[in-house]
């Protein structure tokens, strides 16, 4: 089961008779995943665009997804650290503070125009979005019965889905609205006119960003005004836990295997999703426009929106560590097929990976923090820090497609996939000695 030596604490921190508050609890936070997967899945509409602007290769566009996912490297254990000291909500409004600093930036980056000031904007965006993902998904995880943890997150995790099924479309509307200059017709612009196609190609995320930080600043208002219910178990070693052995967690297997997964996972779905619009503007793939591509693109983020809801109704018949094996198992076959393709096959194939990568962050967060108890923050953290390979990963993608071609490059996700499947049949096991015990 998911979080089996959570249960005896979890239990009798939350009783029954705040069933109907765990509910509003829950729609209150799904609110955040919905929000943090909008503004993070627009990154694979602002890549392409920057890309044209700056005149930049894949490897050197995919600094922009580094710079994003390092920022939870470096800020996940302050943010464990935060909700030690503030609790849950407060961090939650926090996070949302920091991101909405982080989307006016872009603002006045985009009045200089300079790739470096874009990179600082989302840097401190996913510097805000990294306290939401320390805060807001161990608290799901914990908020209720601990043998449908998977379930209760798998569920959250869909409306982050929704969200970046919406971003691309929203994304393609407002930033992508007009067709950028070829790379020869850039060439032959003298540096007063590029400076006057930067400016202009680059206002266009101005609107677009604005509205997002209204609406990170309102959901912050409203977060803070909400009673959510505490769970000292989770947040707090209380005086009890003192007394008993407490294994670190480098002794818990399953958690630092999942760590491993976590950073897999994330760089390969980040790095399927930000190629997509490259990808299927080649000629032997797609050969489409970029706003047509970008369109397309919410069909991958939407099948993990639908994964998450089957999912989450599967998860509760059906093992965690199974069900994550047999997604991952289709998820590189997928890969590979697009791979080996071209033209219909290969764009098809490509989008329903997103169908069978829905399960796979919640399920592998909620098997890694399996039995820590009171550590639960910290373990929290540990993962969250692993989101680091949806920086890294894309990047060596990149570099393999500038030399062997975009269309080739896909083998580095597959191989992600390949551990996934072996850490959903194997790794996810959690050692016979727990934190807390039951």
């Amino acid at each position: 089961m998911a979080i089996p030596s959570v249960g005896s604490s979890a239990s009798s921190a939350i009783p029954s008779a705040q069933a109907t508050s765990n509910s509003r609890a829950m729609a209150v936070v799904t609110s955040l995943f919905f929000m943090w997967g909008f503004v993070t899945c627009l990154n694979d509409i602002v890549i392409p665009h920057l890309k044209s602007i700056f005149d930049l290769n894949y490897r050197e566009a995919m600094l922009v997804q580094l710079f994003f996912f390092s920022s939870y490297t470096i800020f996940s254990f302050p943010s464990g650290w935060l909700i030690g000291r503030v609790g849950y909500q407060r961090s939650m409004t926090v996070g949302l503070c920091v991101m909405a600093l982080g989307t006016i930036l872009f603002l006045p980056a985009a009045n200089i125009p300079a790739f470096v000031f874009f990179l600082t904007a989302l840097f401190i965006v996913a510097g805000g979005m990294t306290v939401l993902q320390v805060s807001a998904n161990p608290y799901v995880s914990v908020l209720g019965t601990p043998e449908h943890a998977s379930s209760r997150l798998n569920l959250t995790q869909a409306f982050n889905s929704l969200g970046t099924f919406i971003a691309p479309y929203f994304g393609g509307l407002l930033i992508l609205s007009t067709a950028p200059l070829a790379f020869d017709q850039i060439q032959k612009l003298d540096p007063a006119a590029l400076q006057a196609y930067r400016l202009h190609e680059a206002a266009t995320v101005k609107f677009p960003y604005l509205l997002i930080t209204g609406a990170l600043l309102l959901l912050a208002f409203l977060i803070s005004l909400f009673h959510l219910p505490r769970i000292e178990s989770a947040e707090h070693i209380t005086e009890a836990d003192r007394n008993k052995p407490i294994p670190s967690l480098g002794s818990q297997s399953h958690l630092v295997l999942g760590v491993v997964g976590i950073f897999l996972y994330v760089g390969a779905e980040v790095s399927i999703g930000s190629f997509l619009v490259n990808y299927f503007k080649e000629p032997a793939i797609g050969n489409m426009l970029e706003k047509t591509a970008a369109f397309l693109v919410s069909f991958y983020w939407g099948g993990a929106m639908v994964g998450r809801f089957i999912g989450s109704a599967i998860l509760q018949k059906v093992k965690p560590g199974l069900l994550l094996g047999v997604f991952a198992v289709a998820a590189a076959l997928l890969t590979c097929t697009s791979m080996l393709t071209s033209g219909y096959v290969a764009v098809v194939t490509i989008i329903l990976v997103g169908l069978f990568n829905s399960i796979m962050f919640p399920t592998i967060f909620t098997l890694g923090i399996a039995g820590l108890g009171p550590l639960t923050a910290r373990g929290s953290g540990l993962l969250i820090a692993a989101i680091l390979g949806g920086g890294i990963i894309p990047v060596l993608q990149g570099a393999l497609a500038d030399n062997v071609g975009i269309h080739h490059a896909f083998i580095l996700p597959v191989i992600c996939y390949l551990y996934i499947v072996f850490y959903g049949f194997r790794g996810s096991k959690p050692p016979a000695r727990t934190v807390v015990p039951a």
